[in-house]
């Protein structure tokens, strides 16, 4: 798990056979989100994590499952970066492609839970393009989709 003294609270949404993964991982309860509605893609899942913060967060630093690759220094500079800078959004960039993890700022929840299921997220994102930080990174696993073990074996 990512750890940074600005990290307060830590939530992994969980859907599709959450049971097996809450068995298989070593999760706070407090940690984990059930996602009931999974099937709606994964601004869904983003929604049910914002529902369960407490008050007063800062923002939300946005990992996906699908990106393993992610190190602790790139996740450091990103939360440095949000701070510094006074942006809204702040991401990685990897070869001029914008990545993961992505932070939004608590002023942008509004507009996450109103954005359009189908392009999620990213509607924030093309709202607020002045209102962007990017960190420049020469970390590839940023960018690296792996949503199955084949795209695993392949990178190995």
């Amino acid at each position: 798990m990512l750890e940074h003294p600005k990290i307060g609270v830590r939530r992994v949404v969980l859907g599709a056979k959450s049971e097996g993964i809450t068995s298989a991982v070593a999760l706070r309860a407090d940690e984990i989100v059930i996602n009931e509605n999974w099937e709606l893609g994964q601004l869904s899942s983003i929604q049910a994590a914002l529902r369960s913060f407490p008050p007063g967060t800062d923002g939300v630093l946005l990992t996906l499952v699908d990106h393993p690759f992610l190190s602790g220094h790139l996740v450091n500079d990103l939360i440095e970066c949000f701070y510094q800078s006074g942006k809204s959004i702040v991401l990685p960039v990897y070869q001029g492609r914008r990545g993961h993890p992505v932070i939004f700022s608590s002023a942008l929840y509004d507009e996450l839970f109103a954005a359009p299921l189908k392009t999620g997220a990213r509607a924030v994102v093309w709202a607020h393009q002045d209102d962007i930080s990017e960190v420049q990174t020469m970390e590839e696993g940023c960018v690296l989709n792996l949503n199955d073990p084949d795209a695993m074996a392949k990178l190995r």
